[in-house]
């Protein structure tokens, strides 16, 4: 039998290629169509590590891809969402929930393919609405992930006759190591376990490998799928590292674990085949399935020790900055409006806190450039824009309670309060970009400008610690002296804005640099005027 491999290799990337886009349309149409939930899963149901489990498969059947979820941990790890222990949860949940796309394509549909990528190409074309048009996107990759499929297929039929990959097939039989090596490096090849498990079903379909050679094969495709997450934790923080190396190892103990109960776990896959007469890829996910439930109830046990190993593994300490509020819980809501007033208002400060310490690593990353002091400021950032979010929530349902005059006027204050706080963030993240783009454009200050911008920083974080000051303190004194250290503020801009014309006109600075010298001036001074808001709301001053 004559095989035409320019074809056979044709088809078969082809097909892979049509495999992988259905993924990544199906993921995308469905987290379209679940809105922008899925971090709110994360979020809150991540409390226990059980919780986490099941937000782990809920989020990976959603978004068709566990080093998605992953990534998205890795993320909220990062941002000081989640710890740990909750993330390592998760990671195992992601493995379990990936394990879906096998079951469908399991389901033999792959008749209906074209069918069903056409209906969803109609629905994007001819409907207007984003919903239905993300449902659209889900079936138009539901389809094409099983044209895909059947191309891959197709592609793959002479490999059986092959006496080359006969050899291999009973080489992985003998040698398990094998099975998961080839299952690991082609995973990281095409970046998608459920791409490469797709592939294995196709071949155990055609009778080209054996049920003993495929199972390893399945343990590598798990191990393969962790570098997504390994890469997405490249220059974030400490924890997030840890995260995404937990996904390894939690990966590695499993295929170790597995390839050691090969035996009865290939005879517990061969009963479950006859007794529920399944057919050959519905083995494979049934395969996937249970060894991945199998790995997450045996380490479930142990993610402390996990916890502990990647912490050894990833040495340092992780500055974490905690999104989430810490004082407002709404048993104050029932009890009292002045507690709960009062609890606000110590979520005000400590949002406060983070503002004037999100401007001190905005000036280090002027001074040093170094990524680090940015990242720790853009975090700071995020945290003042959910802090906002969950404050400005929890006054709304303080002002539903019934307030005293003065009650209400200390509400009032609070909900301007933040407004100016998330400002601040808003407009170091404006001098951070500045800074972005002064490195990448290789615009240099001169010494004179920097020497002012130390200066115009150094008043600025003054006045805003001090402005969250007198409102710890309810300080009027200090208050007072806010308002006038603004008048500094601005009469230094004018003086700093002056001498950099002179240097412009002198030839000694170019306008770009101009340009991001007076951007950064009036991104401070404009801090300094909501530092005084701050001020004038202690002094009642509306």
């Amino acid at each position: 039998m004559d095989i035409d491999v320019q074809q056979l290799i044709i088809e078969f990337l082809g097909g892979i290629g049509i495999f992988l886009i259905g993924i990544k349309f199906m993921g995308d149409g469905l987290q379209k169509s679940a809105g922008d939930r899925l971090r709110d899963i994360l979020d809150r149901f991540t409390s226990n590590p059980f919780l986490g489990v099941l937000a782990g498969i809920l989020v990976t059947v959603l978004i068709q891809s566990s080093s998605g979820t992953t990534v998205l941990t890795v993320g909220l790890v990062n941002a000081g969402f989640m710890t740990l222990r909750q993330a390592i949860g998760v990671i195992m949940g992601a493995n379990i929930g990936t394990t879906v796309t096998a079951f469908i394509i399991g389901i033999d549909i792959g008749q209906y393919s074209l069918l069903i990528l056409a209906i969803g190409a109609f629905t994007i074309f001819f409907f207007k609405k984003q919903k239905i048009v993300a449902v659209g996107q889900a079936l138009f990759g539901f389809g094409s992930l099983f044209f895909g499929l059947e191309l891959m297929s197709s592609g793959m039929t002479p490999l059986r006759s092959l006496q080359a990959f006969q050899d291999l097939t009973v080489s992985m039989s003998e040698t398990p190591v094998l099975g998961v090596v080839i299952g690991t490096v082609f995973t990281v090849i095409v970046q998608s376990s459920t791409a490469t498990i797709g592939i294995l079903q196709g071949l155990f379909a055609q009778g080209a490998i054996e049920l003993d050679a495929a199972i390893p094969v399945l343990f590598g495709d798990n191990i393969g799928t962790t570098i997504t997450s390994v890469i997405a934790s490249i220059g974030v923080s400490v924890a997030a590292k840890r995260a995404a190396y937990t996904h390894v190892i939690f990966n590695l103990i499993g295929a170790f674990i597995f390839i050691l109960l090969l035996l009865p776990f290939t005879s517990f896959i061969g009963y479950l085949q006859s007794i529920l007469g399944l057919n050959e890829e519905m083995t494979i996910a049934f395969a996937h399935g249970s060894y991945n439930i199998a790995n997450t109830i045996i380490q479930f046990p142990f993610i402390g020790a996990l916890a502990w190993i990647v912490t050894k593994l990833v040495p340092g300490d992780d500055v974490i900055i905690e999104y989430k509020p810490k004082h407002l819980d709404s048993i104050f809501l029932q009890q009292s409006s002045s507690l709960a007033l009062g609890q606000a208002k110590l979520e005000v400060v400590r949002m406060g806190k983070y503002a004037y310490q999100g401007l001190e690593e905005t000036h280090n990353y002027v001074t040093t450039q170094n990524p680090k002091n940015s990242e720790l400021a853009i975090q700071i950032e995020g945290a003042l824009n959910n802090l906002d979010r969950k404050i400005t929530d929890y006054l709304v349902d303080i002002a539903s309670t019934n307030l005293t005059e003065i009650e209400s006027a200390e509400h009032t204050a609070l909900m301007s309060t933040i407004r100016d706080i998330e400002r601040i963030g808003d407009h170091f993240e404006n001098v951070l970009e500045l800074v972005d783009y002064k490195m990448s454009n290789k615009v240099s200050l001169t010494d004179q400008a920097i020497e002012d911008l130390n200066k115009m920083f150094d008043l600025t974080y003054m006045t805003v610690k001090q402005a969250v000051e007198s409102l710890e303190m309810s300080d009027r004194e200090a208050a007072l002296e806010v308002i006038q250290k603004e008048d500094q503020i601005d009469k230094m801009e004018r003086k700093f804005r002056k001498s950099h014309i002179i240097r412009m006109n002198e030839g000694i600075c170019n306008g770009t640099a101009g340009i991001v010298f007076v951007d950064i001036l009036s991104n401070l001074e404009r801090i300094g005027d909501h530092a005084v808001n701050i001020a004038q709301n202690v002094l009642g001053e509306h």
